[in-house]
């Protein structure tokens, strides 16, 4: 067996949740593989909406083992929080949910390190959600951080103690007023209840998976324009969110990989700081957002909203193998009468198809094509044959110039509301 990877194409947001749930009865164990507490993974199924922040979106399904892989950055507070919301709702959370040993942990003062920096950034700040991921990815790569597979053992405290001193030291060089005694007490209490839970070798552990026949599909977070090296840096997140984030983050060899499935929006948004070449400033962007709703499950913040972006997508596609495009929110493009579609940008007095290397707005802007938009409310469409021939025409306009088939459409929230277009190779 191999691992199949789902991730998002775009700046974030895309949908992955949804889609995950949707999968997860197809696969045996669900696993995050990279990010932290800022990325929300919404699912709506039975009317109620759930925000998952660290626990794999797989975790409602009744026999799926999901794990919280060594790439993932862990704030025991937050990651408690969702575990007790989950045992209110009657989720065996303990037999299904497992800790990779190498994953580090978010300490309160990564909180204190993020906001302070991003404070003293002023204008220059690339919007940070200040949830401490950034600083806790430094002390990993600095080999200074603290892992899961620390809290069981007798040194925990001392090294805990000493990289707060570090921290401290750091703090003093910003003019950020803190008070750490507040923050310490429920960070400890989240590590006791963190203790009863069990802790793998994910490395060891999924391997054995594969070799015994059971199915993995490998969740991302965050979206492939974030990537904290092919990315719209300095605006991204601290890991690598693209499919090769998979195999650091979970410790599968790349000729373990499957099946790519990447996500994107029928258009496109983002949340925070950097370039967007097509964002939309008019009252065609306020509505995406408004019909969308689109502010942040994780932030509140509301997104940046813009036209589809192909060469960006097309970008994404080829760094991450993607063998299969899932599309997400057709139903928020209902009623506009024109759809435009990002399909080349004027970059520095030339015409270019590929994303470059700076894509500031004063040096590129998009080039678009009009096409046909449709009026149908399609959250009640049952299946593809049912959706209108101008969002047919749309799918096969983005397919034709990405070269890979768009298998899932979204028309809705709520788990039912996903046709399956083609046959998804799972």
């Amino acid at each position: 067996m191999k691992a199949d990877v789902l991730l998002g194409l775009q700046w974030g947001d895309e949908g992955k949740g949804k889609i995950v749930d949707v999968f997860t009865p197809r696969y045996d164990i669900i696993a995050r593989f990279q990010g932290g507490p800022n990325a929300g993974h919404t699912l709506e199924f039975n009317g109620i909406k759930h925000v998952l922040r660290t626990i794999p979106s797989g975790i409602f399904r009744e026999n799926s083992i999901n794990i919280i892989g060594n790439g993932v950055v862990i704030d025991p507070v937050v990651v408690m929080s969702e575990i007790h919301a989950l045992v209110k709702m009657g989720v065996d959370v303990k037999s299904k949910l497992l800790f990779a040993r190498k994953a580090h942990l978010i300490l309160p003062t990564h909180r204190l390190l993020d906001a302070a920096s991003e404070a003293s950034k002023g204008k220059e700040k690339i919007g940070s959600t200040l949830k401490g991921i950034g600083p806790t990815y430094m002390d990993k790569t600095g080999r200074n951080g603290i892992r899961v597979g620390d809290i069981l053992l007798p040194g925990f405290k001392a090294k805990y103690d000493a990289l707060v001193e570090k921290h401290k030291q750091i703090l003093s060089h910003h003019n950020f007023e803190y008070n750490l005694g507040e923050m310490e007490p429920e960070w400890f209490a989240a590590i006791e209840e963190l203790k009863a839970f069990q802790q793998i070798d994910s490395e060891h552990y999924v391997n054995e998976a594969m070799r015994s026949g059971k199915s993995i599909l490998a969740e991302g977070a965050q979206g492939s324009l974030l990537d904290i090296d092919f990315g719209s840096y300095p605006f991204v997140t601290s890991s690598n969110t693209i499919c090769a984030g998979a195999c650091t983050g979970l410790g599968i060899a790349p000729n373990r990989i499957g099946n790519v499935f990447g996500i994107f929006k029928a258009y496109c948004t983002r949340v925070g700081s950097g370039p967007f070449p097509t964002e939309l400033f008019d009252e065609v962007g306020q509505g995406i957002r408004d019909r969308g709703h689109e502010y942040g499950s994780v932030t509140k913040r509301p997104r940046r909203t813009g036209w589809l972006d192909l060469p960006a997508l097309k970008y994404a596609v080829m760094i991450n193998g993607v063998t299969e495009l899932l599309m997400m929110k057709a139903d928020v493009l209902s009623g506009e009468k024109t759809i435009k579609v990002c399909t080349a940008y004027n970059y520095q007095g030339k015409q270019i198809d590929h994303l470059p290397f700076d894509y500031s707005p004063e040096l590129l802007t998009p080039v678009y094509t009009e096409l046909p938009g449709w009026n149908e409310d399609l959250t009640g469409v049952k299946s593809p044959d049912e959706l209108p021939a101008s969002l047919h025409a749309y799918i096969d306009f983005i397919e034709k110039y990405i070269g890979v088939p768009v298998s899932v459409v979204s028309v809705g929230p709520d788990r039912t509301q996903t046709l399956m277009r083609k046959q998804v190779a799972v």
